[in-house]
């Protein structure tokens, strides 16, 4: 019989507390909803204002323990106010997606009735898409390799500076798998199944590669209907037809900027759910930011952050091999769709008036009478 799960939660900065503490919520009322065990939570602190008060941007032991962790969750980190003394952020997360490979973002984009809809055409309203953002080498493997602080008295304006955009054979492989496979499961549940590459394969090497090797794996799929976009018609086919697509796989800076492109088709970042998944383990976290100036005011949508926590918790399901927490996942999806549906969910994001609490509650509702 299954062990219980263990997760590493990490509330962090502004409103990372609220919207975890939401999460929480609502995942121990859908679990219990389906008569399935809780997962034991392991609480670490880390982020911007602990870094303030020690030091250290996370516990001593801290990544060892979500390393050793079924899933993480995270709530949000980063401080305007405090940065490390380079002037750059506080951000021990990047070092656990670099430090546990979490190769494959997953950034599911959906359209629900009563929520801001930024396209005219009906079809818009029925949008249902993935984007699955390569998350540890591309252009950014730069930053987390290759960047240094600038030394004092160097020369701070260079005539010229260059970063690589760096794409491996194993990575890219398991990051293909990972979308096919994504794929099937979403045809199996009544979608489209159809996986497009994103890339730039015309100018750079670097992505003829990239295509070239989802050519190479999708010989293992021949289920799945494939198909190819460049990255700038992407982005004019993401305004254009985005019903168009239902998962599309790419490199790290283009997966950065579609994806928050495609959210605001949605209704914003408060809706933007986010999943950081590598061989060993997995991160679940809203895309938002830590929003300090609203942190304890019971006004931040915490919907990215359930939706993020229905994704973690059809993670375990398969890691663990606990198909109820499957269905717990797919109770609070089917909740956050019909309160919307019912105009029953109205975050002050969106010129709502419900706020943390109230939209907590509602969708706590919608579960109890799922």
């Amino acid at each position: 019989m299954p062990t219980e799960p263990r997760v590493a939660v990490i509330r962090g900065d502004g409103i990372g507390a609220d919207v975890t503490d939401a999460t929480l919520n609502i995942i121990n009322a859908a679990l219990n909803k389906v008569g399935a065990s809780p997962f034991t939570c392991d609480d670490i602190h880390a982020g911007a204002a602990y870094f303030a008060e020690t030091g250290r941007d996370i516990e001593t032991d801290g990544e060892t323990r979500a390393g050793d962790a079924d899933a993480i969750f995270l709530g949000a980190i980063g401080l305007p106010s405090i940065r490390h003394e380079d002037r750059t952020e506080i951000s021990p997360h990047l070092r656990l997606r670099d430090r546990f490979q979490l190769y494959a973002g997953v950034r599911p984009v959906r359209a629900y009735p009563n929520a801001p809809q930024r396209l005219a055409d009906p079809r818009a309203a029925g949008l249902d898409l993935v984007i699955i953002r390569e998350s540890t080498e591309g252009l950014f493997y730069t930053a987390a390799v290759h960047n240094r602080s600038i030394v004092e008295g160097e020369v701070t304006a260079p005539d010229a500076v260059s970063d690589i955009m760096r794409i491996t054979a194993s990575t890219t492989r398991k990051l293909h798998e990972f979308a096919f496979n994504m794929t099937r499961r979403r045809r199996d549940r009544g979608r489209a199944g159809k996986l497009t590459c994103v890339d730039k394969a015309n100018v750079f090497k670097s992505q003829a590669f990239f295509r070239t090797l989802f050519d190479e794996v999708a010989q293992k799929h021949q289920d799945i209907d494939t198909s190819y976009n460049y990255v700038d018609a992407m982005a004019l086919d993401m305004v254009r037809q985005p019903w168009e697509f239902d998962v599309m796989v790419m490199e790290n800076m283009f997966g950065d900027i579609l994806s928050d492109l495609a959210g605001g088709l949605v209704g914003g970042m408060g809706m933007a759910a986010c999943g950081e998944i590598g061989d060993e383990t997995g991160l679940f976290q809203p895309a938002h930011g830590s929003a300090p100036d609203i942190a304890g005011t019971d006004r931040a949508n915490p919907l990215a952050a359930i939706l993020s926590g229905a994704m973690m918790l059809d993670y375990l399901a398969q890691k663990c091999d606990l198909p109820l927490y499957e269905q717990a996942a797919g109770l609070i999806e089917d909740a956050v769709a019909k309160g919307f549906a019912a105009n029953a969910l109205r975050p002050m994001e969106f010129g709502g008036d419900m706020g943390t609490r109230a939209v907590t509650d509602e969708v706590l509702t919608q579960i109890a009478n799922g």
